[in-house]
């Protein structure tokens, strides 16, 4: 049971599965022919050697740089700044963006122990150097407290620059209804409104 109990530890540490999703798991895995738990074993330890962050972005690829960095039809002039690589997915789909982006790998929370140096904002800094052609750039952190104190920070920091600095707008969400809305979400969607 050594050996199932590990499994099941370390599926645990996984964001968002307990310890009885955890052992499902194992279960589920258990059940399954052996070839099949042999493939996925081999595709987590491809990932591990093969994935890195993106020399210049951030972004996790099995590429330096990534797909984003290397593609000439991307918008050199903006930069989409996100907490984690994973919420560049949301961006894409949506299909309206063209620019680069750049991953800070987590947002300022001085309560975890996250400090600015603890991100990846050396290498923004970088980026907007002298003789950048970068002339905006699009924060993208959470709608938390944390993220909206690293959005403040970069301001702070990117403003002088001489570069534009943006926020993703806040408000209420397509097909949701003002009656169920917190005050805080009614009160950013008074305040981002926009003329029909």
């Amino acid at each position: 049971m050594a050996v199932i109990d590990d499994l099941t530890g370390e599926l645990s540490r996984l964001p968002g599965i307990g310890r009885k999703t955890a052992l499902r798991l194992t279960y589920y895995l258990l059940k399954r022919p052996p070839e099949e738990i042999q493939r996925l074993a081999r595709v987590l330890e491809a990932v591990a050697e093969q994935v890195r962050p993106c020399s210049e972005c951030g972004n996790l690829s099995e590429h330096d740089p990534c797909a984003f960095c290397a593609n000439p039809r991307r918008d050199p002039s903006a930069i989409c700044v996100v907490e984690e690589a994973a919420d560049i997915g949301a961006i894409e789909r949506t299909g309206q963006y063209h620019g680069r982006y750049h991953v800070l790998g987590g947002r300022l929370s001085p309560l975890e122990g996250i400090n600015p140096e603890d991100l990846n904002i050396a290498a923004l800094l970088r980026r907007l150097g002298n003789g950048s052609v970068v002339r905006e750039v699009i924060v993208a952190t959470n709608p938390s407290v944390e993220g909206e104190a690293t959005a403040l920070y970069l301001q702070k920091l990117i403003g002088p620059l001489g570069v534009r600095v943006t926020r993703l707008a806040r408000g209420l969400p397509v097909g949701g209804d003002l009656e169920y809305a917190d005050g805080v979400t009614i009160a950013e969607a008074l305040a981002g409104r926009r003329e029909l």
